[in-house]
């Protein structure tokens, strides 16, 4: 047999001529454009047989006769007995020029070129597509009665279909492939299509999510889905058969399913959370197109709708075919293939391989670089209280992963040494002595930051104080909410101030604050500490909103208690469990890397959680704790070991990891 291929280089067109080739004494001749002639060693690698038997042909889909030489089409005349017309633009977002030059005018090229070379019989692989969005079951022999064809994918492939019906002057017959997947025995798939526009949010929750919650899945209307190795077995089959002339054959799944159904499939496949409620998507169609068309003129709700399209990976016309309303016939093309051996699959056999092989080879997240090299190297980035704890660790690792690294502090000879010790490791640290709250001295930092460094790409500010102090004890020392104020929230926001003008400028930076879970236990004995940091934790929300049009963007880390100088005067630390610099600074290192709103721990968060739900027993909570441990001897201003606790308040102790009592 010899064949003609157009779309021999794509996804279906590849394996088909590969199945074709395995046809003893077969030759496939394969379209080529010029442009692409240095695909073909590989191409040829791949179907594994000598160039006598896969001849390119070069030529141009949008050109008439496909842009094929004379003396091409002279040599090809009448030794053509199949060609398989697989070239088209698949894909929903295309813009409608291109979708008509090649699905249209592409197909009309085809169709004169089949007559020029006297085809033996023209196989036009349309889609499913060309029913439009027709209301009910479209079956074989059904085409004029398709409609709601207004998307241009839907009307291209209606029209191209069309051509091929009414000017064809040779033996035809037309194949429409339902929504093409991967492969089903390896999950192979060339791009995100189809389902697999959800395979995001079904990653999303199964981050977010155990896997034994139930959870709300989107009802809609019925989806057909069809491995690759199916439609090129399916064609392979039907093609070479006797009767196949001015036939239509629908390569679908006979059994189809509901988006809802789709999602849980692969929800399991996933070992994501199982859908077991659906709300249909159908309820949505109740609310007037007037008031949709409103809500989108405001920006907020299109920038929203944007942001969490953008996110999952979602196009925006997804969405419009959640309630896809037909069916599909697909009797002749069962019976074309009865005793073949070839049938389709059922998607719940073969999901598991389509997911595997998205999230090993497809996610879009494997081909970002998440490293902290990948993020901070060559760009500068400021770590105020840099010259030990939290911040000296954090240094560490940013000047590792090659960034410009500044550090302050008040401290020079801790400066020096924090410097030596980074040139012990092979890198530099970048060091100024600055008091962050004196706000004049913070002023001429952030001129002196300019002038250096054209200011920074990456601000942590982790310079803080915190007092330990119980407001009982507090009556006298007014001074300790002033001081843990001027240094935690105002010299912190001198800092930020006087660097955003260039993050606007050049419109990118990040900002992470360091604030404490103190924030969202509302930690006794830590008010004066607490009320800086939650001051810090509200200017910084407010700011979000402000510039996060700006590409500047903002992160707060509720930290737990670390294991840093901060804490020494207070012995009884010393055996409660926390996290060590090093851990602190990995923390901060994911802040500037994915760039979350905020980072917390699970104990801050049920914290926050249980102070806005069940105020009340928040507070005996907290209050038992308060009694429970006392203030330290520094505290107290007096000279002394670590207190006795009672085994409760040590069993609290381990319980509360993190907290500050």
């Amino acid at each position: 047999m010899r064949y003609f291929v157009t779309g021999a280089t794509g996804f279906i067109g590849k394996r088909l001529v590969k199945k074709l080739l395995e046809r003893k004494g077969s030759v496939v001749h394969c379209l080529m454009r010029q442009e692409s002639a240095g695909k073909w060693a590989e191409l040829r690698a791949y179907w594994g047989v000598s160039a006598a038997r896969v001849v390119p042909v070069y030529g141009d889909l949008t050109m008439k006769k496909l842009g094929v030489s004379v003396d091409d089409v002279r040599a090809l005349k009448g030794q053509v007995d199949h060609l398989y017309h697989l070239a088209a633009v698949y894909d929903l977002e295309a813009d409608p020029d291109s979708q008509v030059a090649v699905n249209i005018d592409g197909t009309r090229h085809m169709v004169e070129f089949a007559k020029a070379i006297d085809a033996g019989q023209v196989h036009h692989v349309s889609s499913i597509a060309a029913a439009g969005l027709y209301e009910g079951v479209f079956r074989e022999d059904m085409f004029d009665e398709a409609e709601n064809l207004d998307h241009p994918y839907f009307m291209t492939k209606h029209e191209s279909e069309k051509i091929v019906r009414q000017e064809c002057k040779v033996k035809w017959a037309v194949y429409r492939p339902a929504m093409v997947v991967g492969d089903s025995q390896t999950g192979e798939m060339d791009k995100i299509d189809g389902p697999y526009y959800f395979f995001k949010l079904i990653q999303r929750m199964r981050q977010l999510l155990p896997p034994w919650m139930p959870t709300i899945g989107l009802e809609g209307g019925r989806i057909n889905i069809v491995p690759v190795d199916f439609v090129v077995n399916a064609l392979d089959v039907i093609s070479h058969q006797a009767d196949t002339h001015r036939r239509c054959y629908h390569l679908v799944d006979p059994v189809g399913y509901r988006v809802g159904d789709v999602l849980d499939i692969f929800s399991r496949a996933a070992h994501a959370p199982k859908m077991n409620l659906f709300v249909n998507a159908a309820l949505l169609g109740f609310i007037p197109k007037s008031v949709k068309k409103g809500l989108m003129a405001l920006a907020p709700v299109r920038r929203i709708r944007n942001a969490v399209l953008n996110d999952l990976g979602l196009p925006e016309d997804m969405l419009s075919f959640v309630n896809y309303p037909t069916r599909f016939d697909c009797r002749d093309t069962v019976a074309a293939l009865k005793g073949s051996g070839v049938a389709c699959p059922n998607l719940k056999d073969y999901a598991w391989r389509l997911w595997d092989y998205w999230e090993r080879h497809l996610d879009p997240d494997l081909h970002i670089d998440r490293s902290l090299k990948g993020t901070v190297a060559g760009k500068v980035v400021l770590v105020t209280g840099g010259s030990s704890g939290i911040g000296l660790a954090a240094a560490h690792k940013f000047a590792e992963a090659g960034a410009t690294t500044l550090i302050c502090g008040r401290d020079q000879d801790k400066l020096d040494e924090a410097c030596q010790e980074a040139k012990a490791r092979g890198y530099r640290f970048i060091a100024y002595a600055v008091d962050i709250a004196d706000m004049a001295d913070c002023d001429r930092f952030t001129q002196l930051l300019q002038e250096q460094h054209g200011g920074v790409d990456y601000l942590v500010n982790n310079a803080g104080r915190s007092i330990r102090r119980a407001i009982e004890s507090s009556y006298d020392r007014f001074h300790d909410f002033e001081r843990t104020m001027q240094l935690n929230y105002f010299g912190c926001l001198r800092v930020t101030m006087g660097l955003l003008p260039s993050m606007v400028a050049k419109r990118r930076g990040h900002v992470v604050n360091i604030s404490s879970i103190g924030v969202l236990t509302n930690a006794p004995r830590f008010s004066a500490y607490v009320a800086s940091k939650a001051a810090l934790d509200a200017w910084t929300r407010c700011a979000s909103s402000e510039y996060s049009d700006q590409g500047i963007t903002f992160t707060t880390i509720n930290m737990p208690l670390v294991r840093t100088p901060m804490i020494a005067p207070t012995k009884m630390y010393d055996n409660v469990p926390t996290l060590s610099p090093e851990q602190a600074a990995d923390l901060i290192a994911q802040a500037c890397i994915f760039k979350p709103v905020r980072i917390a721990t699970r104990l801050g968060i049920a914290g926050q959680v249980m102070h806005a739900l069940v105020p009340r027993v928040a507070q005996i909570v907290m209050n038992t704790s308060f009694r429970m441990f006392p203030d330290s001897a520094a505290a107290k201003g007096e000279k002394g070991g670590k207190p006795q606790l009672s085994a409760e308040a040590v069993a609290m102790q381990q319980m509360m990891q993190g907290i500050h009592f």
